[in-house]
């Protein structure tokens, strides 16, 4: 996965309308779906895509990251999770195969397109171009295996640190607060471990 700038490569008029594109989705936020720009770097096209409610992802926060190659748009960019996710259309270097950035590639479709189309991905996952056949697989023969495999990476992956607005007091209360909060994270941590444990065992 490059991270080479290929800005150099584009057509102003390109950059422009990238530059365009990627500030109306900051003013009008796509549901689920915060952009991140990189104002040295407008190549470099990050966004954070909730998990949908309703699939084993729910809960989680998945990091994409779009490449723009020199031909763009006349050529669709790379998609990649930098996430680490269990879905049959995602490689396991992140790698996305849909067909909106294969065949059915437009150059007037755009970079929101593409981010519906990974979030759309997730709640519908396509098994007959799947890139992780082992998902593929268990997705067509056992869907509980499939969910249950993705809800633990989603788990492991893709949680946020949840901040606790804790009152800065020095009182008893929230000295028991913090140790409460250090054995729960204690708890997580041994949570967490056992489940990359079993993932292995897979």
């Amino acid at each position: 996965m490059s991270s080479i700038s290929n800005v150099e490569n584009l057509s102003p008029q390109t950059i422009r309308q990238v530059m365009k594109e990627m500030q109306s989705m900051v003013e009008n936020p796509l549901e689920g779906i915060k952009i991140q720009i990189n104002d040295t770097d407008v190549t470099d096209i990050q966004a954070l895509i909730e998990g949908p409610a309703g699939t084993p992802y729910a809960g989680g926060m998945f990091r994409v990251k779009l490449t723009l190659g020199k031909d763009f748009p006349q050529s669709p960019p790379k998609a990649f999770f930098i996430t680490k996710i269990f879905h049959p259309n995602v490689a396991a270097n992140g790698e996305i195969c849909v067909n909106t950035l294969k065949k059915d590639w437009k150059p007037d479709l755009g970079i929101k397109h593409i981010l519906l189309t990974i979030k759309c991905l997730l709640i519908v996952p396509n098994a007959e171009s799947a890139l992780n056949e082992e998902a593929g697989k268990l997705l067509l023969e056992r869907y509980d295996d499939y969910s249950q495999r993705a809800k633990m990476m989603t788990e492991i992956h893709a949680q946020i640190a949840k901040t606790t607005d804790s009152k800065d007091d020095d009182g008893p209360s929230s000295k028991k607060h913090a140790v409460d909060k250090k054995l729960q994270d204690k708890k997580k941590e041994k949570l967490i471990k056992e489940k990359k444990r079993m993932l292995k065992r897979l």
